[in-house]
């Protein structure tokens, strides 16, 4: 059969072992219906030879891109780019956050023809099927999709209503299995020695100002049920002996009635999980409910803590109820219930003034320091704010105001500054001076210094000990210049960052 169609996933920071769950759903939307192979740039030393030895056969026309801010950009846009050139008849199709984010600089490249604009279960199956029969006159009837027309015009068609979960086709994960071992996916983490990367729901409720979520999803959310859930994982610890799960929704514990009915169905499997959440929703747990999480192996959860500032948090549009003293009172709860909180903050916010900007940084500083001293198991991850395209939102018109502009082609969304960009750890927002971003920078060295991240393993016993003893009149006292001999350190026992390279080890 010809007119095989490739679905790839790019190389990413952190992900080399996980589950490539969203290409497995593109697959699972045309298993049996059409003929395809996955590309897992991962565990490819290199794919674009991979990719190009399918074309070369004659039999594939179609190459088919989740594509994510950041390290997937590196493959995604150069490989879309030389497939249209060396084969002019093929199509690009892009996928992801970024391609639905940034969807006027990528439909206009020359080299990506549409764009799956959020969920594509429907859409990309319906997509395939016009393509194949020639009727792009009925390309319009195709919810979720972007195009240019023969006019060159950007068409963005119906946003579908998100999907019941359970409805789904299964993952093809035997199918993977015949291309890349599972097996090669289920690393050691602090979490367990088989960790199993997984998605229960799709979206989120909320509409954060600074969250590249909601203008995809906006505020929808659909998850999968207790019972779907605990089947899967069954399978996987039934076939591959897995001990530890990563929940990688972007709000897993949305729905109390779901997690705490997933909690009673795991409980007795000796499997420890993370998952990502917010404050405010699991604030409305009771202890009872956080217990029985505990027992059911609820090790750590991710939440974005953004800032204790209540002021900062409503310029964010947060939503819901949080605030600086909610926090507080979490972090002592989360200690008491033995679950430890990993939160992130988000410095570097826009201002009226440059002091002012300055001043919060160092603000939300020593709010963090409060955090730790009230849980020193706290774990903490900082970025820098990285704007997003919430058009319409209060801060995106500041930071539009401020001089701030996307790159106006792919080609400058992987030069190195735009990747570290991406990563939100180098903005290039013109309100943050160099004095801001070292600030942060090195009081991020001397947190990870006398606070290690747990989930680095490696680092333990005299390691630790050591780290905390060097930096710890730096962190006591405030002295966070030029902490060279905790980078020296870090870099001799390679001190792993969770938020860029994951909790796998090597």
């Amino acid at each position: 059969m010809k007119n095989k169609i490739i679905i790839f996933n790019p190389r990413s920071a952190n992900a080399k072992h996980r589950i490539p769950n969203t290409i497995l759903q593109v697959g699972a939307a045309i298993h049996g219906k059409y003929e395809y192979v996955f590309v897992d740039g991962n565990l490819e030393n290199n794919p674009w030879e991979t990719i190009n030895t399918y074309f070369k056969t004659g039999d594939f026309k179609y190459l088919c891109s989740t594509v994510m801010p950041g390290p997937q950009l590196k493959q995604a846009i150069p490989f879309s780019k030389k497939i249209k050139e060396d084969y002019p008849e093929s199509i690009v199709i892009w996928g992801g956050y970024f391609a639905s984010n940034q969807y006027k600089v990528s439909i206009t490249s020359g080299y990506v023809d549409y764009i799956v604009n959020g969920p594509g279960d429907n859409t990309f199956p319906e997509l395939i099927d016009v393509l194949e029969n020639k009727k792009t006159d009925a390309l319009l009837l195709i919810k979720n999709l972007i195009y240019q027309d023969h006019n060159q015009k950007i068409i963005h068609t119906v946003k579908e209503a998100l999907l019941d979960q359970d409805s789904l086709p299964p993952l093809p994960y035997e199918y993977l299995n015949t291309f890349y071992p599972i097996e090669n996916y289920l690393a050691k983490t602090f979490l367990g020695n088989k960790t199993l990367a997984y998605h229960s729901s799709m979206g989120c409720p909320f509409t954060c100002s600074f969250c590249a979520v909601v203008p995809i999803y906006n505020a929808r959310w659909k998850a999968k049920s207790a019972e779907t859930i605990y089947k899967d994982i069954k399978y996987f610890k039934n076939h591959y002996d897995i001990d530890a799960i990563e929940f990688h929704d972007n709000n897993f514990f949305t729905s109390k009635k779901r997690v705490l009915e997933f909690a009673e169905l795991i409980k007795d499997d000796g499997i420890q999980w993370w998952g990502e959440g917010r404050i405010d929703t699991i604030n409305q747990y009771s202890d009872k409910d956080l217990k029985l999480m505990r027992k059911a192996g609820c090790t750590m959860f991710f939440l974005g803590a953004e800032t204790g500032n209540d002021d900062v948090l409503k310029q964010m549009n947060k939503g819901g109820t949080q605030t600086g003293k909610m926090i507080e009172e979490f972090v002592l709860r989360m200690k008491k219930v033995e679950i430890i909180p990993e939160l992130s903050f988000v410095l570097g916010l826009p201002a009226e003034t440059e002091k002012k900007v300055y001043d919060q940084i160092l603000w939300d500083i020593n709010f963090i320091k409060k955090i730790k001293k009230i849980n020193p198991n706290a774990e903490i991850i900082i970025y820098l704010y990285s704007p997003v395209p919430t058009e319409g939102s209060e801060l995106y018109q500041q930071i539009i105001d401020a001089g701030f502009s996307f790159p106006k082609t792919l080609d400058e969304w992987i030069s190195p500054s735009w990747e570290k960009f991406d990563l939100r750890k180098n903005p290039l927002t013109p309100w943050l001076t160099p004095k801001m971003v070292d600030t942060i920078k090195n009081f991020e060295t001397v947190l990870n210094g006398y606070y290690p991240t747990a989930s680095d393993f490696k680092i333990i016993g005299y390691k630790k000990k050591i780290l905390k003893l060097v930096s710890g009149y730096r962190f006591k006292f405030g002295w966070y210049r030029f902490p060279y001999e905790i980078k020296v350190l870090h870099k001799i026992w390679k001190y792993r960052q969770p938020e860029i390279q994951g909790f796998y080890s090597e």
